[in-house]
């Protein structure tokens, strides 16, 4: 009867030495790669940021946005991904956003180790590419005040340069939206001051083989990028849309963060249908990581079909 005691405090040793080592609760950084020609393409994962998508998307209903989101498995509280591109041209190294930095908390702001886990360190990038200028796109363009990325070239369209560096056009807005452009100042100076700023009207030819292209609605000057090496291309598509499980087959969607929200329908639409008719590549920065992918023409609207999973990542003949 006394081996009984023993007995079981020997098994629940032996368990406790066996058990399960406690679960992690975090993300690898996101990195994925693929060719895109003689270039070569990573997506970097800045994190995410979860948005009421039923308070935020306009023409439409909230009660028909939680419908639509409850088919895919959705909360409208949905979890959403920050996305920015590298561009290896072989000449170049191309940062297409830089995401949020320390402006959206805890869930963002991991462009940083996602760089480092590719390989490449801030210093190794020699241009970075804005489709516009709202935290989640050039907020991690500084640092403690200092620039990020200090050897790069900062190419953003003229008219969103003028928007939202433009003290009177602060004044002029809601003190709500003042907020905005003091982070766009802030995320700025650091390159104005040494003169690494560059304007552009797009279309315009900006590093060999990337060009802009203008798509303003969502704000004064937002900017697709068109990468094309050795026939293939890759156009990416900053905030042509937010929600990808609502506006690919209602495209008419909008989201309140549009400052013109009737051009900004009208350029998703274009876009979409250039891209479905060409069969382009497709890189977008709030579509789940990595954000690539193809779109086909549906009944009403059209169909995300992402890229393949591929660990082939040398340039293509």
């Amino acid at each position: 009867m006394k081996l009984k005691p023993l007995l079981a405090a020997s098994l629940l040793a032996a368990a406790l030495a066996h058990a399960a080592p406690p679960q992690a609760n975090t993300q690898v950084p996101g990195v994925y790669r693929m060719p895109l020609g003689g270039f070569q393409v990573t997506a970097l994962s800045d994190g995410t940021v979860t948005i009421p998508l039923d308070e935020l998307l306009t023409h439409t209903t909230p009660g028909h946005v939680r419908q639509v989101l409850a088919r895919d498995f959705l909360k409208p509280k949905t979890e959403t991904s920050i996305n920015a591109f590298l561009v290896h041209t072989g000449s170049n190294l191309v940062l297409i956003d830089t995401g949020a930095g320390g402006l959206f908390g805890p869930t963002g702001g991991d462009l940083a180790a996602s760089l480092k886990l590719a390989g490449y360190t801030p210093e190794d990038i020699d241009t970075v590419l804005l489709t516009h200028i709202h935290r989640d796109h050039s907020g991690g363009l500084t640092v403690g005040g200092k620039p990020a990325f200090p050897n790069a070239t900062i190419w953003v369209d003229q008219h969103e340069a003028a928007h939202w560096l433009d003290a009177a056009a602060r004044d002029r807005a809601a003190a709500a939206d003042h907020g905005s452009f003091d982070e766009a100042a802030a995320s700025l100076k650091p390159y104005l001051d040494r003169g690494r700023v560059k304007t552009f009207d797009a279309p315009a030819q900006l590093v060999p083989g990337i060009r802009a292209e203008a798509a303003r609605g969502h704000t004064p000057g937002h900017s697709l990028f068109v990468a094309e090496s050795r026939g293939q291309r890759m156009v990416f598509w900053g905030d042509l849309l937010h929600a990808a499980n609502v506006q690919m087959a209602e495209p008419q969607v909008t989201i309140k963060f549009d400052l013109d929200s009737p051009a900004a329908a009208k350029q998703r639409w274009a876009w979409f249908a250039d891209a479905a008719r060409r069969g382009d590549l497709v890189a977008a920065a709030h579509i789940s990581f990595p954000g690539i992918g193809r779109l086909r023409a549906a009944a009403h609207g059209y169909r995300w079909v992402p890229v393949n999973y591929g660990t082939a990542v040398q340039q293509q003949p």
